[in-house]
């Protein structure tokens, strides 16, 4: 059987980049979708690289998001993001990408699936994943989305229009509550050891750590990571137990199927730290330092959702990260520092006859198309 085209879109998506689908132009039969984006993205490739596709060979490259106007009367359109994995065939539905979702309205605009008019646009979002709204606030330029901007993000060269993202209610999307387990922190138990963690679901579902209680700094890049196998291995065996603790999965065979969900992140206090670009970050330009293992790699920034959960957890009394994170005169917004910078978020988090409630959250990404026309895919049977 030949290869056989699909029409797409290529975009990069604050740090991510993504094919971008229009829900028509695929089979109507779901069933289908896993090969084709597999086979689209590259995944699966024992060598890791993705040469056969458009992937990256990171997590942050492997990602697909389908887009249709919405039929719901709070949002102009449909949002569906799938992660993919460089070196398995696992096509994960279970999470959400807060990056791409940057990029979801431009392509929206200049799709023609929402007409812009004026000099700027809010574009209603549902996140099919998080059963959530994210309203999508950008700069029109002759009717479709501007491109050239002063806004830089770290990890991201040049700079671009601002899209300001706010995420409507993000807590409990996955699990149904924002604290899954009713407590700020818990004791979690993996094979050999016992950590304190806690467990918090906004944006995505992330369990949290002390990078000290692993013996590291905190401030460690990606590429020191990756060699501490052991250190990988033990927050992977976190990531799984926290599954079943939050109630994303069963049972730990069912938490290995699920590798998009919980995030795993080391969180540890401000500090001078350096990224991978060499440059310094001081201590008092940060409020927390953050590392981030997304799909089982060190994240070479932090994942937007994983930025939006750690400001949330931030503002609730008694979690690892409101312990760690530095105390100032401000009312929302949280400064985290990741391997490639300082990403700054807004929380709105309040409590309410005794329990917490996330209201909203928000940060501003920038967002581009880079290709579009066809892209060629296979069937399994076809391979070979």
């Amino acid at each position: 059987m030949a290869q056989f085209k699909i029409p797409a879109v290529f975009m990069r998506g604050g740090t991510s980049k993504a094919l971008m689908f229009h829900l028509s132009d695929l089979p109507t039969q779901q069933n289908l979708w896993p090969d084709l984006f597999i086979s689209a993205i590259g995944a699966d490739d024992p060598y890791g690289r993705q040469l056969n596709g458009m992937g990256g060979g990171l997590s942050s490259l492997s990602k697909v998001c389908v887009i249709s106007q919405s039929t719901r009367p709070d949002a102009d359109v449909d949002y569906r993001f799938f992660q993919l994995s460089p070196g398995n065939r696992i096509v994960d539905s279970s999470a959400s990408c807060g990056n791409m979702a940057a990029a979801v309205g431009p392509f929206a605009v200049d799709e023609g699936l929402v007409i812009g008019n004026g000099n700027r646009i809010c574009v209603r979002i549902f996140n099919v994943n998080t059963d959530r709204i994210i309203r999508s606030t950008f700069p029109l330029d002759k009717g479709v989305a501007a491109v050239n901007g002063d806004l830089r993000l770290p990890g991201v060269s040049g700079s671009g229009a601002p899209i300001n993202l706010e995420f409507e209610n993000p807590g409990g999307g996955a699990t149904g509550k924002l604290l899954p387990t009713g407590q700020p922190t818990d004791e979690l138990r993996t094979q050999d050891n016992q950590f304190q963690v806690s467990m918090v679901d906004a944006g995505n579902p992330c369990v949290f750590v002390r990078a000290q209680d692993l013996g590291l700094v905190g401030s460690e890049l990606p590429d020191t990571l990756t060699q501490l196998s052991e250190v990988l291995h033990e927050l992977n065996n976190i990531r799984l137990s926290a599954s079943v603790a939050m109630g994303i999965a069963g049972n730990i065979n069912q938490a290995s199927a699920i590798p998009g969900i919980p995030k795993i992140a080391m969180v540890s206090h401000s500090s001078n730290t350096v990224t991978l670009s060499a440059e310094t970050i001081r201590e008092d330009d940060c409020d927390l330092v953050i590392r981030m293992i997304s799909v089982g790699q060190p994240h070479r920034a932090i994942p937007v959702t994983g930025a939006l959960c750690t400001a949330v957890a931030a503002r609730i009394k008694g979690t690892l990260v409101n312990q760690l994170t530095k105390t100032r005169s401000i009312e929302r917004s949280i400064r985290i520092a990741h391997p490639s910078g300082v990403i700054e978020v807004n929380a709105d988090v309040v409590q309410q006859n005794g329990s917490w409630h996330s209201r909203s959250a928000s940060i501003d990404r920038t967002a581009r198309r880079l290709m579009d026309g066809n892209v060629y895919v296979s069937t399994p049977d076809s391979d070979g």
